[in-house]
Formats: C-alpha cells, structure tokens, sequence
C-alpha cells in the first residue's frame, strides 16, 4: 500500500463513520499520511483524527478510536496504534518482503515528476500579486507553480518585471500593473539587499538563493551558491539527480533495468523521504512557501546519497533483483528531484 493509497482508504474509513453516524464531520478532501514523527511508531501516521475532533464535537482520542476500528483488519494494514493526543500510526503488511517499498517506488516512476501532484475540481481563480521587487517576483512565480501542481487555477501578477529578471532568471508572470481595490500585493518577502550581486550568480544559483530561505529571513547571495562542492546543497540535490541518471545508464551497459522490489532498512530513510513529498508539495502550495520544497530536496538527496554506491554490480558480480530494486530506488528519487527542482524553475542536468 503506497502513501496514496493508505490515504484513500483513511479517508474511506471515514465516510463509513459518517454514514453509520459515529461522526457527524465533512469528510475533507485529503487525508495527510506522512513518516511517524517522536513518540509515533510504524510506517506512516495521520493526524486527521486531530482536524476532525472539533467539527465532531468529540476529543481527538475519541475520533481517532472510531477511525481505527474502521481500519484495523484492512488489506495491506498489519496493525493501527493509537499515540499521543490523537495521532494514527500504521504499520503496513509487507508481506515479510518489504513490499511497502516496491509500491511506492513504482508509484513514484509511474508518476515520474509529477509525482504528489493533485487534482481538484473547480474553486475560485487565485490571484497572486507581487511588488515591484525581484525576490518577490520570483517566489510568486513559483507559488503558482506549486499551487497549479495542486490542481488549484492561478493568475500571477506584479507591479512590475525588469527585463533582467526575465534574461538572467528567467521569471514571467501572467500580467502587471499596479495593484487596486479587487487586486493588491499578496506576495512581499523581505526584499534583497544587492539585486546585483545575485544575478550575477545566474539563473540557477540565483533563484535557489532567493527560494530557498523563508520568506521573512533574508537572502544570502555569494559565490557559495556556485560551489561544485557537497557543502552547497544546491549542488548536492542536482549531484543526486545527476547520479540517478548515470546509474541507469550504467545499468543498461550491464544488461538490466530498474525494476521495483523489496529493499533493506538501509533503503528506509530515503523512503520516508519520497513518501514525505505529496505532504510537503502540498504544504508548500497551501502556506506559499517554496522553501519548504527546497529543503525537503536537500533532506531526499542527502538521504539517498550514501546508498547510490551499492546500486550496481561490483567486481565479478551478476545484476541481481536486489541490484534492480536499488536502481528503481535511485531512478524514483531521480525523478523527485527533477520534478521539484522544475517546480522552482532550477534545471536538473542529466550530468555534471
């Protein structure tokens, strides 16, 4: 069972109590299912028992009881635990094999970088208008961008785009014009000292500059950002992806190809980290905040690093299905990567 799935069948579970009056609640439109946090145990943990409690007019305990036993003997659930003030936590049945990880990660290449992207029926135009400012023009770029990936229709704005923006950083945004009574400047991060010192660092360098810290902290420009290095972690995240591509190359010269499999507990940090992604895409959407994207990259390359030497062959080793599952492993946090870094407008070359 993917994070996607284990999701539908939480928001199943509660239609069912609300059918059989045990909650009386709007069922939401998404149940967020994400790593057990401190004090949590088992694959995956929800906290909707929390959102639902006061709408029910019931503790979160309460909920969270009713929810459980609706979820406890379902296909691909071993067991549902209770933790602190109302939080879910799931182990799911591996079927001793680790198939937990063979459905996400199928899941993720199937979906390739539009992984954790959500549809969503109709709902109003959302309007995002910048100030005149070049940090402020490109984080509301990106914010449509991340809020389109959520289904949700945008129209960005500014008070006004320099050509440079758009040469150096290649920032476009839908219309201009000052704002007014039905239009004013909803995106205004802590604007940046010396513009120019950060369009010196190109389009790459310089948008991950101006995205990656949140909006009320200030930008740190300088030649850091252009560090080939493992301490820039721009270059860590590209690094990755750049591996990812490689090592299936490399595969395809020994004569295998990924192919989704049971993985060891090695592989399950940066398991939890794509599992983590349709949460933080749709966190970063919600609250306008690409940095959130952006360190979330950092996390999923760093935990993927120390476990792309293991993928292929070594010596006078045969491909083995162990070596295919590791290589889907690698392909599918390629393929995050790539989607997020798209998502802040940041290549991700095939080599580097």
């Amino acid at each position: 069972m993917t994070p996607v799935e284990l999701s539908r069948t939480v928001l199943h579970a509660v239609r069912r109590a609300v059918d059989a009056g045990e909650l009386s609640v709007a069922v939401p439109e998404r149940a967020v299912v994400t790593p057990p946090g401190p004090g949590g145990c088992g694959d995956y943990a929800t906290n909707i028992a929390l959102q639902l409690a006061r709408p029910a007019g019931q503790t979160p305990q309460r909920v969270a009881e009713v929810l459980r036993r609706r979820l406890v003997g379902v296909g691909g659930i071993a067991d549902v635990v209770l933790t602190g003030p109302g939080f879910i936590n799931f182990r799911l049945d591996d079927g001793g094999g680790g198939a937990v990880g063979v459905g996400l990660v199928a899941e993720v290449l199937r979906a390739g970088g539009r992984y954790g992207y959500a549809e969503r029926a109709g709902g109003a135009v959302v309007r995002l208008h910048c100030a005149r400012e070049v940090r402020a023009v490109v984080v509301g770029e990106v914010v449509g961008r991340l809020l389109r990936a959520q289904g949700v229709t945008v129209r960005t704005s500014a008070e006004g785009v320099e050509p440079r923006w758009t040469d150096v950083l290649g920032v476009r945004v839908d219309g201009g014009g000052s704002a007014s009574a039905e239009v004013s400047v909803n995106v205004r991060p802590v604007p940046v000292a010396d513009p120019d010192s950060l369009l010196a660092l190109g389009r790459d360098a310089g948008r991950w500059a101006l995205l990656r810290p949140a909006g009320h902290d200030r930008v740190r420009g300088g030649a850091e950002g252009l560090v080939q290095r493992e301490v820039n972690p721009l270059f860590r995240v590209r690094y990755v992806h750049a591996r990812s591509r490689a090592l299936g190359r490399n595969a395809a010269d020994l004569g295998f190809v990924a192919d989704p499999g049971p993985l060891g507990g090695a592989e399950r940090v940066p398991l939890a980290a794509l599992a983590d992604h349709p949460r933080v895409l749709a966190a970063a959407a919600e609250h306008r905040a690409p940095d959130r994207l952006a360190r979330h990259l950092v996390a999923v390359a760093d935990a993927a690093l120390p476990l792309l030497p293991g993928v292929l062959p070594r010596g006078g080793e045969k491909p083995s299905a162990a070596h295919r599952a590791r290589l889907a492993l690698a392909e599918a946090v390629g393929a995050v990567l790539a989607g997020g870094l798209s998502l802040l407008g940041i290549d991700a070359p095939d080599h580097i």
